[in-house]
């Protein structure tokens, strides 16, 4: 093929800011003048990527290094060894990687894809970039200059690409492009629909699948479509009040098709948002709540696909569906474009400051910093009037929140229950801010019959054999998996099924404050039980607070090493579930100082020998931020 390719921009994202990353990347190139695709990795066929003159890769890394799923199945492939090296050797690609430095493996996927498409034959256009959260702009702080870079390298390897040059003139950054979405109304009088009262279940799941598969422009897939509904039954602190932390133990029971998870699954739900807000951005958007919508997505070519449906939903419910209105803070695109819908001057020169290059540290202060939600920025900003389509397109979608299921459904059969500590925070000036999800479910009444769609998967965190012994590490709500585990262990041990001990280590602030399930943790302690000692287990608990010097759970491991180091001889597994600020990293080195001193050999080669306990699937790290 003589003629030039499109440039291939290829995302692999899970909360979203590498699709953002990646579509800003994709404007700027078309601004000049080439042609571009934008696509997922789980939509990209892994075998044409020889086929491919020039690829930009924009991956974030999750979690303690994980590969977003949306990658998982691409990078797969890549693994091959029937790959030779001379695989890509036409191809010339650039890595932009999204990470946290104050992680252990900061950016550890972008680092690994780099050097596999290396090994395989590929050119680097130029050297990796590497977006930090932890810098005062975020990950746009690396992003700016590093695409700046990317354009001049791009041009110089082949002129063709940018017809219009590098440096791109004022009249391309003031022009606005047609939303990538079409939106058809239709009068409520057109559409038969049943009054909000007689909403089921069944209504209730379609309206879910239709709007949710309306905003991602794809077909109705098993994913829109919620496992189950839930209801709460249950709901009760387990922290004292007024500690500083509010943590709440719930359980819920299905109303509509039977629960299915098994121990150190997880729960997706999708909360509800408040009517209030949904009101209050009805009103200043100028919509009309009664009206009924079909959204359809523009193609690469300009034309509208045929609708995923083309059965209308109403409006209000597709926006308290789809549309995180009230929660999560928009994008610096979102900015951009409502420059152009702003009437008064001042309002317009603000916006179009924050959305330019010198602004960018101003944006950031104002906006990601200060968590404001897209109702606080159109309220700042009174004169802009801004087209429903472009609001579809830009608003930050309403995400499923992912919670540890804290039980066991051979104890409680069709239930699920959940341990969640109940999030807030002040901002930098001093503005109250809380977790959509978390603070949801703490204000449902369980006397209410409130329907809170679901959708379960697997964690990071199999489900153990009753004969594999277990070394748990779970500190504050990180206990939340094992209360499932040490549950169904004690039921095996009541049907007389052999069972291996549990060496579980607790942590938490004080004692008397935020000790979660302190009585279920004595319980299964007791002579004979599932943690006892006598069974060759134990629970041990770091009370960080309650004295002049912290401790923390890999002190009390330090302090057990004889009885850690028993277990990992005898076969145990490893299960690390907690936050990922440094626990898990500090956890490791404990392990580490343990099997160096207990077995007898250096440190490097007790790093090796976790290392393989690791890859032979005995060393599971579930962590949240």
């Amino acid at each position: 093929m003589q003629k030039t390719r499109p440039l291939l921009i290829l995302y692999a994202t899970e909360t979203g800011n590498a699709l953002d990353a990646a579509e800003r990347l994709g404007r700027e190139a078309e601004r000049r003048g080439c042609p571009v695709r934008v696509l997922s990795l789980d939509e990209f066929d892994p075998s044409s990527l020889p086929y491919e003159k020039f690829v930009i890769f924009v991956v974030s890394t999750t979690g303690q290094g994980d590969t977003p799923n949306p990658m998982k199945a691409f990078w797969t492939f890549l693994l091959q060894r029937s790959l030779g090296q001379q695989w890509l050797e036409n191809t010339h690609y650039a890595v932009f990687g999204l990470g946290d430095s104050g992680y252990q493996k900061y950016n550890f996927v972008a680092k690994k894809l780099e050097k596999r498409l290396a090994d395989l034959g590929g050119t680097a256009v130029i050297e990796k970039g590497l977006g930090d959260d932890q810098h005062p702009s975020g990950y746009e702080g690396a992003l700016d200059p590093w695409m700046s870079s990317l354009w001049t390298m791009l041009y110089n390897k082949n002129p063709l690409l940018f017809p219009k040059g590098v440096d791109i003139s004022v009249s391309d950054i003031k022009t606005l492009h047609p939303p990538k979405v079409d939106i058809t109304y239709f009068d409520s009088r057109e559409v038969y629909s049943r009054s909000s009262t007689e909403i089921d279940l069944k209504s209730f799941e379609k309206e879910i699948v239709t709007s949710r598969s309306m905003l991602s422009g794809k077909s109705s897939s098993d994913k829109s479509k919620p496992d189950c509904f839930l209801k709460m039954v249950k709901s009760h602190p387990i922290s004292r009040p007024d500690c500083g932390k509010d943590v709440r133990h719930f359980e819920f029971e299905a109303l509509s098709s039977t629960i299915n998870y098994e121990v150190g699954d997880v729960v997706e739900i999708l909360p509800g948002q408040s009517p209030e807000a949904i009101d209050a951005f009805i009103k200043r958007c100028n919509l009309n709540p009664e009206s009924y919508v079909i959204v359809k997505h523009r193609n690469k070519d300009d034309f509208l696909e045929d609708g995923v449906t083309n059965v209308p939903i109403n409006l209000k419910r597709f926006i308290e569906l789809t549309m995180d209105i009230a929660s999560a803070s928009p994008r610096r695109y979102f900015f951009e474009v409502m420059s152009f819908f702003a009437s008064a001057q001042h309002e317009k020169e603000r916006l179009e400051y924050f959305a330019s290059p010198e602004g960018r540290d101003d944006l950031y202060q104002y906006n990601q910093k200060e968590r404001r939600t897209v109702l606080e920025v159109l309220e700042d900003f009174p004169s802009i009037n801004m087209p429903f389509e472009w609001l579809v397109q830009l608003i930050p979608p309403l995400k499923t929140r992912a919670f540890s299921i804290s039980s066991s459904i051979l104890v409680h059969p069709n239930q699920v229950h959940l341990t969640v500590s109940i999030v807030s925070w002040t901002t930098p000036f001093k503005r109250k801010r809380s977790g959509l999800c978390s603070s949801w479910l703490a204000s449902l009444d369980p006397n209410q019959r409130v329907c809170i769609p679901a959708w379960f998967h697997k964690g990071a965190l199999p489900a153990p054999e009753p004969s594999l012994p277990l070394i748990l590490i779970g500190p504050g709500t990180g206990c939340a998996p094992f209360r499932g585990f040490v549950e169904e262990r004690a039921l095996m041990e009541s049907k007389a099924v052999p069972t291996s001990p549990i060496l579980f280590f607790f942590g938490c602030r004080n004692e008397q404050n935020d000790f979660l399930y302190k009585d279920f943790w004595a319980l299964h302690s007791q002579k004979g039980k599932a943690l006892s000692e006598e069974k060759g287990g134990g629970f041990y608990v770091a009370f960080s607070r309650d004295q002049p010097q912290k401790v923390y759970v890999q002190d009390k491991m330090r302090e057990q090493s004889a009885k850690v180091w028993d277990l990992l001889s005898r076969g145990a597994a490893v299960y690390v579930a907690g936050s990922s600020n440094n626990m898990p990293s500090d956890v490791l080195a404990a392990f580490e100082d343990i099997v160096a001193e207990e077995g007898g050999v250096s440190r490097e080669a007790a790093v090796r020998w976790l290392r393989m306990l690791e890859k032979g699937g005995k060393y599971h790290v579930e962590a949240w931020a």
